[in-house]
């Protein structure tokens, strides 16, 4: 049996309907999975996890000559992931101190890490200099300060990216945009602030200023914004050259691919935002020396790798409004459509090929109004024990996850070639207790 039409590029590469009309992922019956594990459970599919990652090795190495692809880590990581990237030749893209100890334990090689974050705490930057994290991207005139300080007392001089903020709208949501110049994130170019950012680092004894980064939004469905942003870093680069003397080693446009969550909406090829990025930076180059190009995708690389698996239970019908189904996870694992307005797809797992004969509105088990899965979405009639499957769950979910009603998070398991291999289990009870003093 065929995969429904319209989620062939939403459910993970190697998502198969079994003989039982089961959905399979790796190999592995998500029934079978989810009598092992229960439910809610996270699977990962480790073909995919590592197809995305070679593509976006292949796709920039292929067109420019010198490129460090970074996996951004708030997308979500744990140690079996980072083991994973580590072996595909990633890099990593960290923004706390949890991010980069994660790396370490993992036996990450720290100096394949860039530390970001628009307030690092001086405790993180002591820790991340005192480690040797790679790069710190510098985000504001204090951090610099700060910075300087601890590189000075720890007898070390930092290699430093600067964040920009070049004012260009990616055309995302308000809560994920990031580039323009009324963000949180970065020094203004249309303020002068990045140009006194700039004149400052260089001053900075213990501080070396290798590189520029921006990062727009995500998730980007347009190619325009990058070409323009990277118009205006290129300006400020040539302003800077000639100012200071400023040498451009690295550059980075940051990431915010994006991914497919329903059918209306398929994103770009990995191959479009290469081709787009590289040819602006080499149009702009002219006879100067290419840069790195460091890239940083997250939701990219692992989330159509994931999909969340829950148990339906109750129903309940609003004569002439809607009809509500529950299921028993919601906002606890998956706080995106409830702060993002997010919108998934949804399959029966148990029985994928049912035909659709109701609207309904997929609901959480959450004491809130607004643990809202999906609404409005055309379904087989649910039945309590139906296994329902939301494909493209593998970002951001699992790392915004919380025990809210004092719930326990779900176990994630990475699956491949038939194996089902546990990589992070069920929270328990005591867990839950376990900070308590």
């Amino acid at each position: 049996m065929s995969i429904p039409t319209g989620l062939a590029g939403i459910l993970p590469e190697t998502a198969r309907v079994s003989p039982e009309d089961h959905l399979a992922i790796g190999g592995c019956d998500l029934v079978e999975i989810a009598r092992e594990f229960g439910t809610p459970v996270y699977v990962f599919d480790e073909q995919t996890l590592r197809s995305q990652c070679r593509s976006f090795m292949g796709e920039f190495g292929s067109r420019y000559p010198d490129v460090q692809v970074l996996y951004a880590c708030k997308a979500y990581v744990n140690t079996a992931l980072v083991r994973l990237l580590q072996d595909e030749g990633l890099g990593l893209d960290v923004v706390s101190a949890g991010e980069f100890m994660i790396a370490r334990a993992s036996g990450f090689p720290l100096d394949r890490t860039y530390f970001h974050g628009n307030n690092k705490t001086p405790q993180e930057l002591e820790l991340a200099v005192s480690m040797g994290v790679g790069r710190i991207v510098v985000d504001s005139f204090y951090e610099l300060d700060l910075l300087d300080g601890i590189a000075a007392s720890q007898g070390k001089r930092v290699s430093i990216l600067l964040r920009l903020s070049p004012g260009i709208d990616p055309h995302t949501h308000a809560k994920t945009t990031t580039g323009i110049i009324d963000s949180k994130f970065g020094f203004p170019i249309a303020t002068g602030q990045a140009e006194e950012a700039v004149a400052a680092a260089l001053h900075r004894r213990n501080l070396e200023l290798v590189g520029l980064h921006s990062h727009l939004g995500s998730p980007i469905f347009e190619m325009e914004p990058y070409a323009q942003a990277l118009e205006v870093l290129f300006e400020f680069i040539q302003s800077m050259e000639s100012k200071y003397g400023f040498v451009l080693k690295e550059l980075s446009p940051g990431g915010g691919f994006a991914i497919q969550y329903v059918p209306e909406s398929p994103p770009p090829q990995i191959a479009q935002y290469a081709e787009t990025i590289t040819s602006c930076i080499k149009q702009f180059l002219g006879s100067r020396k290419p840069p790195r190009l460091v890239i940083e995708p997250g939701r990219s690389i692992v989330g159509r790798a994931g999909v969340a698996l829950y148990t339906v239970g109750a129903s309940k019908e609003v004569p002439g409004i809607r009809k509500f189904v529950s299921v028993d996870g919601g906002m606890g694992d998956n706080i995106r459509p409830a702060i993002y307005g997010s919108r998934y797809v949804a399959v029966v797992a148990n029985r994928v090929s049912a035909p659709n004969e109701e609207k309904i509105t997929l609901a959480g088990k959450y004491c809130e109004s607004g643990d809202l899965l999906i609404e409005g979405i055309d379904m087989p009639v649910l039945n309590s024990g139906d296994l329902v499957a939301l494909p493209a769950s593998g970002a951001y979910c699992l790392s915004m996850a919380s025990n809210y009603n004092a719930s326990l998070r779900p176990p994630i398991v990475l699956l491949n070639d038939g194996k089902a291999r546990l990589i992070r289990r069920r929270e328990t009870f005591e867990d839950l207790m376990r900070c308590d003093v």
